[in-house]
């Protein structure tokens, strides 16, 4: 049996269909669906059951014997998220008790970081996981913070030679867009945005620049296809001896313009991108660059290729955004 917090969210559900794919029979999600289109997510897929947070820590009890790993995706992932109370909550402490969780039963433990943790960048990419090398970073927003508390918390506790999981992950996700993110609304990838304008005949809109290092669709951020974070995940179900702090990016930042243009090919609609100043509550917690540096995850195992941006944003347009079921 694997378990997938947040089995219904972006990332996760693209989890699901793959672990499906692969024969796995005993599948559990442990989501809230709420009142949307976010179901449709996991609609396709055949679950053992469907788990609430607050009976999480029930059903695992109730099923220990069977629980080989959990992926623990889920938390609220918003960037712009403001309550620290309910954060804190759901993306610490939820995530604390499930590391407990498996460290008591003997269970594999992956679960999500995030980028956001670097903060600015000023103090580089690199996914160290030590409790020294973590105190350099200073994220941004509330989330960011959160996802970087945690990542600490597990440091502390290893340093200290404190029980650990058989086998443990975080993964620092980069800028990863694909199908099943609609749900997210106004957090969904800039490619999600930006199709329906193309392919309506609009132009891309993208935001001015506000640093002189940086021309306006300059910016650049480190874009990874849904597929190679699924892909890498796999590999440490495959991997058991695989353990640590790794960032999932494709080591190659590439810019907002470079994302319109793709955009534009893969809906066969002539290129015209247009500028527009970034709103105010965003300047001071914009980053201008990311990427992930891959030495850590490569040296640890990995060794497949990550898909190019074009190559990935044309698979999202023809076989998702462009469908008449968008779903995976």
């Amino acid at each position: 049996m694997i378990v997938v917090t947040g089995g219904a969210g972006f990332i996760g559900s693209c989890l699901l269909a793959s672990l499906e794919k692969r024969g796995v029979r005993d599948l559990v999600v442990c989501d809230w669906l709420g009142g949307d289109e976010k179901w449709r997510n996991i609609a396709k897929r055949d679950l053992f059951d469907i788990v609430t947070p607050e009976r999480l820590q029930e059903f695992l009890n109730d099923h220990a014997r069977d629980v080989e790993m959990i992926f623990h995706l889920g938390a609220i992932s918003s960037t712009t998220a403001t309550d620290g109370d309910l954060v804190v909550d759901r993306n610490l402490r939820f995530s604390q008790t499930v590391w407990q969780w498996c460290v008591a039963h003997g269970v594999r433990f992956v679960y999500a970081s995030s980028a956001a943790t670097y903060g600015d960048g000023a103090s580089g990419f690199d996914d160290v996981a030590s409790v020294g090398g973590l105190a350099h970073y200073q994220p941004l927003n509330l989330y960011g913070w959160s996802k970087h508390a945690f990542d600490r918390q597990i440091a502390r506790s290893l340093e200290s030679g404190r029980p650990r999981p058989p086998q443990w992950a975080g993964l620092k996700f980069f800028n990863v867009y694909g199908p099943n993110e609609y749900h997210k609304g106004g957090q969904q990838s800039v490619v999600a945005h930006l199709y329906p304008k193309i392919a309506a005949g609009e132009p891309a809109r993208l935001f001015k620049s506000g640093h002189p290092d940086y021309a306006d669709g300059g910016q650049l951020r480190d874009f990874i296809w849904v597929g190679d974070t699924v892909d890498v995940m796999l590999w440490l179900l495959d991997t058991p001896a695989a353990s640590g702090l790794f960032n999932v990016g494709t080591g190659q930042a590439r810019s907002f313009e470079d994302l319109a243009k793709a955009v534009f090919t893969a809906s066969g609609r002539e290129e015209a991108i247009e500028y527009f100043e970034m709103p105010d509550q965003l300047r001071s917690t914009y980053q201008y660059f990311t990427q992930a540096r891959v030495e850590r995850l490569r040296a640890a195992g990995y060794t497949r290729s990550f898909t190019s941006l074009e190559d990935g944003v044309a698979t999202y347009v023809r076989d998702f955004l462009a469908a008449a079921d968008p779903y995976l």
